[in-house]
């Protein structure tokens, strides 16, 4: 097999981004999945895209692997058009969906090497490069098996390796993790955190808030097919809040009078709290901190305990979505979807 070299068109993308994405829109019916969606992804770096049920995720993802035809809009995947250069934008990228699509009649090894010739690999590069997969993802001894022989786990890993055995310039994993166990998945993280060492860029949908904080440069959330947020996960933290000062009094009862104090020199934010019997003031900055406990110190009260709070990603994710993150991005079904 030969592989076509073919340019990137000159309207792709940016020098120093791997994906651009400009006013997506797509409708199932009356339903607008995606709604004007803008993203820029780095290369060399990791992408997570956070959002509700039914938030668009999915839809994206399918967008950018050219499974499905926008509406409106344009993308470039490494510099090539969604719509315009579908057949070169596929041997650009991997793809691992919510679900495994593994042969279930062919072996694990079979599974990758079958792919790496797919990919043009050459023989011995392929097989190489599936016996590498295969030990990276503790499937070794289960090599020679038929997939339909594997655990639902297994399944998922096998597929993760198909999906990265080419060495994708963009890898796109949604849901990579879902229903596997802790060892799995950090095993799942470290070949991530590897390929993108190497220079692939990666697009991660999740509703791991833990996985998008291990894995994420940048983070974007969309709700109802918009984007509604992005920016660092420090970036993020901080706009719900940054960190919160926590100050136990040695004495409970004087806590009412510690927050009045704060209050007189304009520090409102001060609230006490009867569950815990601490004092909470949301803080900016160190000086802001200083400032805190100079004030309570100068008036004499006596201070048990200080510690800092910062948000955790899954309050971010509440605080800008106002819903809970579930495990999986619903979308209507594709049976009579057009494929570029």
């Amino acid at each position: 097999m030969t592989r076509i070299a073919t340019a990137p068109n000159d309207r792709g993308t940016a020098a120093g981004n791997a994906v651009e994405v400009r006013g997506i829109v797509k409708h199932y019916g009356t339903t607008k999945a995606l709604d004007g969606v803008d993203l820029t992804v780095r290369e060399g770096t990791v992408l997570g895209v956070l959002g509700p049920n039914g938030a668009g995720k999915t839809t994206l993802v399918r967008v950018l692997s050219t499974l499905i035809k926008p509406d409106a809009g344009t993308a470039f995947v490494g510099g090539y058009d969604v719509l315009r250069q579908p057949k070169q934008l596929r041997r650009t990228i991997g793809l691992t969906g919510q679900y495994a699509s593994v042969d279930e009649l062919l072996s694990g090894y079979e599974n990758l090497y079958l792919i790496g010739r797919l990919l043009d690999l050459p023989r011995r590069e392929a097989k190489a490069r599936a016996t590498e997969l295969l030990e990276r993802f503790s499937l070794t001894e289960a090599a020679k098996r038929t997939a339909k022989t594997y655990s639902g786990g297994m399944r998922r890993r096998l597929d993760l390796a198909a999906s990265m055995i080419g060495r994708p310039k963009v890898l796109y994993l949604d849901e990579p993790t879902t229903g596997l166990d802790p060892r799995t998945r950090n095993e799942v993280w470290d070949e991530v955190q590897r390929m993108v060492a190497e220079g692939s860029t990666v697009l991660l949908t999740t509703q791991y808030m833990e996985e998008a904080e291990q894995l994420a440069d940048e983070l974007t959330v969309i709700d109802r097919g918009r984007v509604i947020a992005n920016g660092g996960v420090a970036e993020l933290k901080a706009k719900v809040g940054g960190q919160t000062l926590q100050i136990r009094a040695a004495h409970p009862a004087e806590l009412p009078e510690m927050a009045r104090c704060l209050h007189d020199r304009g520090i409102t934010s001060a609230t006490v709290s009867t569950d815990t019997g601490l004092l909470a003031v949301p803080i900016t900055d160190d000086e802001q901190l200083t400032t805190v406990i100079g004030v309570l110190g100068g008036r004499g009260f006596a201070i048990a305990g200080i510690d800092t709070k910062v948000p955790s990603l899954d309050e971010v994710f509440l605080a800008i979505t106002g819903k809970p993150a579930d495990t999986a991005d619903a979308v209507p079904s594709l049976a009579k979807e057009p494929v570029a």
